[in-house]
């Protein structure tokens, strides 16, 4: 082993060890934080591994995980070729999507402008259409869904029915949020906007039908090989 690929000195790497220390690792699970760096991974071929953290046997809360990340989420990311050669531990979908899009040179215009554009996308997602549509998930899915009082889901479905307009304007006469270039601000949103009408089974009640826009969007983004590859990584029976 290259001693810049020893992996040894960070303690996930002992519930998660590393069969390709070289790579870039991942932790994660399928969700719609968790595939944004598998779709960007996919997307670009930077080589990496995929370890599986489980919810089920509450792997987010071993001493392993904290000790990476200690906001206990998913994903995050090891990558033994950080910054001048060292190791980078990170955590937030959204520092991590900025950092490998400055890393690979992808996803990320390179005009300024652009630049900023794109980052000012992706703020919305993570500050505004996660947290908002995983309430929907919360109640009409979930727990939630047996409360009587229908006011804190109704709150919640009028904000993602606003969010889900801001992004209708903005794909009018665009492919992506950025137009032609397709971006880390539309592998961040579309997972969320898929879960939302998908998983949580919320179409009907956010009126999906309304925004068209939305629609075609979200049936472009599936369609690319990259995101059918990372919707599902790491895989059901991968560590």
């Amino acid at each position: 082993m290259h001693p810049m690929h020893d992996l040894t000195a960070f303690p996930i790497t002992a519930k998660w060890p590393a069969r390709h220390p070289e790579r870039l690792q991942l932790y994660s699970l399928p969700t719609p934080n968790g595939v944004k760096i598998s779709i960007f991974l996919e997307e670009t071929g930077l080589p990496y591994e995929a370890h599986r953290v489980d919810f089920a046997t509450d792997d987010q809360h071993s001493a392993a995980f904290l000790s990476l990340n200690p906001n206990n989420k998913i994903p995050a990311i090891l990558d033994p070729n950080g910054p001048s050669g060292r190791p980078l531990a990170l955590w937030e979908s959204g520092a991590i999507l900025n950092y490998l899009a400055e890393k690979t040179g992808w996803g990320l215009p390179q005009d300024a402008v652009m630049r900023h554009e794109t980052l000012q996308w992706l703020m919305l997602q993570i500050g505004g259409i996660g947290p908002m549509f995983g309430q929907v998930g919360f109640f009409h899915k979930f727990a939630g869904k047996d409360y009587a009082d229908k006011r804190p889901r109704d709150r919640y479905v009028d904000e993602s029915r606003r969010l889900l307009k801001v992004l209708e304007q903005r794909l009018a006469g665009r492919d992506w949020l950025m137009g032609d270039d397709y971006t880390i601000a539309d592998i961040a949103t579309w997972p969320w906007v898929r879960n939302l009408i998908g998983f949580y089974g919320a179409a009907e009640l956010v009126g999906i039908d309304d925004f068209p826009q939305v629609q075609r969007t979200v049936a472009a983004f599936a369609a690319r090989p990259a995101v059918a590859r990372g919707l599902d990584i790491p895989a059901r029976s991968e560590r």
